[in-house]
């Protein structure tokens, strides 16, 4: 599909940044970032962590709408950038190239180890768009992606420490729960495009009932696994966190277009990534 000649530069710019999926782009690497400086990273360490977290994720939204293109022009999406032509497939398609250029460059600045692991989760994330996330197994990459994060940010640190176990875990287990319900909204969507992954696949109420588990289970890791006692910051979270699950649980009836499950799950994956910030410097 040609641009369309009223686009101009400025809109092609626009859907190019629309396209790289900025809101998650920016959630992760600001996460990550952050998560760095908790654990000790200095500014310039936190600004390489910065770049290559901000130009994998980018990379990983670009590869995502190649990807799906002709997907998105035969269901209508006008949301979508590149189904309207602003930007062209291939100039998409060079930016996730030269985003994963910068990923891999920036990435191994931060040690061989740290950006080993950090690229795996890349990599993890791109087996993600060309193919996993139509099958059983959609959950895997996004377990293994938000998994190293904790050892691509301890890996970097001087000693290049490990990431203690319940950092790991809790990480893969927000990745999973990250996994349903970004599906969520868009599951009939999905099952029409012929995309199975593992939410499609048990259906929407069943996806809404399990959304919540292992959101709950990570906030569950992330109070008890660290050293020390719990404390009041702890316990509250969990006792947020599982009112959240009670609503989400509750709501798993509501109408097909019902937004509150989504919701209650992102405000239970907040908490607990509050709480994984909380813990930074408990990672090395």
């Amino acid at each position: 599909m040609a641009v369309d000649a009223g686009a101009g530069t400025g809109g092609v710019a626009w859907g190019l940044v629309k396209a790289s999926h900025p809101e998650p782009t920016v959630a992760v690497t600001v996460l990550v970032t952050a998560l760095a400086g908790a654990s000790g990273r200095g500014a310039g360490g936190c600004g390489l962590v910065a770049a290559a977290v901000l130009s994998g994720q980018a990379s990983v939204g670009w590869c995502n709408d190649v990807v799906d293109v002709e997907r998105d022009r035969a269901a209508g999406r006008t949301d979508k950038p590149l189904a309207a032509g602003a930007p062209t497939r291939g100039m998409a398609a060079a930016a996730a190239a030269g985003a994963l250029a910068v990923c891999v460059v920036a990435s191994l600045a931060c040690g061989l180890a740290a950006g080993a692991a950090h690229l795996t989760g890349v990599a993890a994330a791109w087996a993600y768009n060309l193919g996993v996330k139509r099958t059983a197994l959609s959950w895997l990459p996004y377990a293994v992606g938000f998994g190293l994060l904790p050892a691509f940010v301890t890996l970097g640190l001087p000693g290049h420490p490990v990431p203690p176990g319940w950092a790991v875990a809790a990480g893969a287990l927000l990745g999973v729960g990250a996994h349903v319900t970004n599906v969520l909204p868009d599951i009939d969507a999905d099952l029409a495009a012929g995309v199975r992954g593992l939410p499609q696949r048990i259906g929407r109420r069943r996806s809404r009932l399990l959304a919540p588990v292992p959101l709950l289970a990570a906030a569950a890791v992330l109070v008890f696994g660290p050293p020390g006692p719990v404390g009041r910051a702890g316990w509250a979270a969990l006792a947020v966190t599982g009112v959240l699950a009670v609503a989400t649980v509750r709501t798993a009836g509501a109408g097909r277009h019902s937004r509150l499950p989504f919701l209650t799950t992102l405000a239970m994956a907040v908490t607990a990534v509050t709480l994984l910030l909380l813990h930074g410097d408990a990672l090395a």
